[in-house]
């Protein structure tokens, strides 16, 4: 993804190869099916304008040591969920969100241990939660993007 003028743009398909959320979650890994997430989101801020406030947090993937160091120097935690949807969320007086988290994790964590959350993860929500997020783990694009609606639509 790539912002250009202020506006969520999809990646360039390769030449005769249209991008879609489908194609890009069909290598099967957990970066897929994050990238179809953005492209889903991208296609879809003119229904879900606050989708223009859903970014990326990059805590894990494997790097050089020395870029790790860096990483965690400049404030990179591990544990921290995949993305934030920055859009609160108020419904009366008994439920409001700050805003969204969402783990991207692949189907076949779903019924590990903590459904494939690390210990750090699990501890990062816990917290998230206690400070008024709404925290959420998906395990496929569709399950984050229907996640994104159903807090967008007031029913989470």
């Amino acid at each position: 993804m790539t912002w250009k003028s202020n506006r969520l743009q999809t990646p360039k398909p390769p030449p005769g190869k249209p991008v879609t959320p489908e194609s890009l979650a069909a290598s099967g890994s957990e970066d897929g099916h994050q990238m179809a997430v953005f492209a889903w989101a991208a296609l879809n801020t003119e229904q879900y304008p606050q989708l223009k406030n859903l970014f990326a947090i990059p805590n894990g993937g494997n790097r050089h040591i020395v870029e790790a160091i860096k990483f965690v120097g400049t404030g990179t935690r591990s544990g921290v969920p995949d993305t934030m949807l920055a859009w609160p969320i108020i419904r009366g007086w008994d439920k409001k969100y700050h805003g969204l988290f969402i783990e991207m994790k692949i189907e076949k964590y779903r019924n590990h241990k903590n459904g494939g959350r690390s210990d750090n993860q699990i501890e990062w929500g816990d917290r998230l939660i206690a400070a008024g997020y709404c925290v959420r783990t998906c395990y496929s694009w569709i399950e984050a993007r229907d996640t994104l609606i159903d807090y967008l639509e007031g029913r989470l």
